[in-house]
């Protein structure tokens, strides 16, 4: 039983591009994003896993870019699960600036607080401590049971959500979180022990 969780961020999407604030905001995917997406797929078959369960967020550049790498992979019959828990963090009324504007208007360290911070939300927003306090049960109560159970997951989601949840399944603190990036289209594979403690980590880049 190897108990495997894989997490993809979703690839490249418009508004990355365009250095928008994105957030609930539903952008596809650029011609780059397609193409993370898609070789993020063949990564995943070149090292032979298949999937049971795939899981994904309510915005569109999660699922299409699901929707690719299950193409590559030549997987078809797995069932998908949507759930808003997935998504972005909500950057409130952030979403839909663009990052130099936001620093212009309110400071440059006032908008690193609000990225890259813990617990401090943007406006109307969502901290990542937010972002986690929906992520976490999903993960625990919806998500981790199938991986226990054999079956090996892939998650195609968002920066922030899987930053909470790395945060959960490495043990990090709110302050070694703060650094961690998660790049587009790169599978991050974890395997499980039985206690749902991490065994092994490999990213697939």
């Amino acid at each position: 039983m190897t108990r495997t969780l894989v997490l993809v961020r979703h690839g490249q999407s418009e508004w990355n591009l365009k250095n928008l604030f994105t957030g609930w905001k539903d952008p596809d995917l650029t011609e780059k994003g397609v193409e993370e997406a898609r070789q993020a797929g063949r990564r995943l078959k070149a090292a032979g896993i298949h999937f049971g369960t795939a899981f994904t967020s309510e915005l569109s550049r999660a699922q299409r870019t699901l929707g690719l790498i299950v193409s590559e992979l030549g997987q078809m019959h797995f069932p998908t699960h949507r759930s808003v828990a997935l998504n972005e963090r909500d950057y409130g009324e952030l979403s839909g600036l663009n990052k130099d504007d936001a620093r212009a208007r309110w400071g440059e360290e006032q908008v690193h607080i609000w990225r890259r911070s813990y617990d401090v939300p943007p406006p109307g927003g969502e901290s990542l401590k937010d972002t986690g306090a929906r992520v976490w049960p999903y993960y625990i109560h919806v998500i981790l049971p199938k991986v226990l159970s054999g079956d090996n997951v892939i998650i195609a989601a968002h920066g922030n959500s899987l930053r909470a949840l790395v945060m959960a399944l490495e043990g990090m603190t709110p302050e070694d979180i703060v650094a961690e990036e998660i790049g587009t289209g790169v599978p991050i594979v974890y395997r499980l022990n039985a206690d749902s403690t991490v065994r092994e980590k490999e990213v697939l880049s």
